[in-house]
């Protein structure tokens, strides 16, 4: 395949280059460098664009496009708004408008489109969680109620047919790149996977990376010589995928393009739940450092559980995540961060 592969000089972006031109590809990256991500700005070069996605250019001689470039971040702040959607969404856009006769497309999205992950009530079966009460975590009662009978709920793994629920600025842009994929391969008669990635971790992350949330932080803290601070009771369930496996999902869906429907969303993660409390001690081992410290604390808007099965990808693709997260944390005290 011709490649052009957006974001390519970051986190996520250099392993699938990598894995690309390992698979025999002909890839061409294009990357803004932007100065709140990269600490240098290289000159151009065959093989790299140096440029921002919101520029409409021409992509003449590509197969396939792979759009990582995107703000990311927590989202949570509302002064940021304006910069996501102009980053991701008007980005995604315009770099659609621009493919001309390219009609493949994979495109980086996330677990955060879903919001809180599934629940089910041992009396009403699957149901959406109530907000947590302030005063239910005042008293250390982290689980969110059921709505109707007000019992804790039990969390399960998410599907891609779950009905999304962006909660910030972030997984809405990321929400809307969807969308806009799903408009553009209708009106073209193109191909779309749309990858939701969990919390990806590995050898180049960069310092409290988002894509990784707490074990980034985590991390940091390590290396400062501070034990890390666990909020809530330690118990939230995450998915944590190393980032060598994500290439190898992002070249699969991309391999795999010409075969499949106008617009399908894949989940991508190990299929392993992990706790909060279990990825800080696990790092601590991997740092020879005392135990984690589990606070109490909480913050409101937190997402409690978020799983989700990465059944569909592997069923349909063949896809399989090979990096045991023991070993991939082991590997972090010895890699550079981006």
């Amino acid at each position: 395949m011709k490649v052009l592969l957006t974001g390519g000089a970051g986190f996520i972006g250099r392993h699938v280059h990598d894995q690309l031109l390992a698979e025999g590809h002909e890839v061409t990256v294009l990357d803004s460098f932007r100065p709140d991500v990269h600490a240098q700005r290289p000159e151009p070069r065959p093989g790299l664009i140096i440029g921002d996605v919101r520029a409409p250019r021409t992509y003449d001689g590509v197969d396939t496009v792979i759009h990582l470039a995107a703000k990311v971040g927590l989202g949570v702040h509302l002064d940021d708004i304006d910069d996501y959607v102009s980053s991701n969404s008007l980005g995604t856009a315009v770099l659609l408008k621009s493919l001309g006769s390219v009609r493949n497309l994979v495109y980086a999205s996330s677990m955060v489109v879903y919001g809180e992950g599934r629940y089910d009530c041992a009396e009403h079966g699957q149901v959406a969680p109530a907000p947590r009460r302030p005063e239910d975590l005042d008293e250390g009662r982290f689980e969110p109620p059921c709505p109707y009978c007000d019992t804790p709920l039990s969390p399960g793994l998410v599907t891609e047919d779950a009905v999304p629920d962006p909660r910030n600025a972030y997984a809405a842009s990321k929400l809307n790149g969807e969308h806009l994929a799903a408009v553009w391969a209708r009106e073209t008669g193109g191909r779309v996977a749309a990858l939701r990635f969990h919390n990806v971790y590995g050898p180049g992350m960069p310092r409290n990376t988002p894509y990784a949330g707490v074990a980034a932080i985590f991390r940091s803290a390590l290396e400062r010589g501070e034990t890390p601070r666990v909020f809530e009771d330690g118990r939230q369930r995450r998915d944590f995928v190393h980032v060598r496996d994500v290439a190898t999902a992002v070249t699969t869906a991309a391999s795999a393009l010409p075969r499949q429907p106008e617009f399908t969303a894949y989940n991508v993660g190990s299929g392993t739940v992990t706790t909060i409390g279990e990825i800080a001690a696990e790092l601590c081992r991997a740092y020879d450092a005392p135990p984690p410290i589990v606070t109490g604390e909480y913050r409101l808007g937190d997402v409690r559980h978020i799983t989700a099965s990465s059944d569909r990808i592997q069923h349909e693709l063949g896809w399989k995540p090979a990096v045991d997260l023991t070993a991939g944390l082991t590997d972090l005290r010895h890699s550079p961060t981006l």
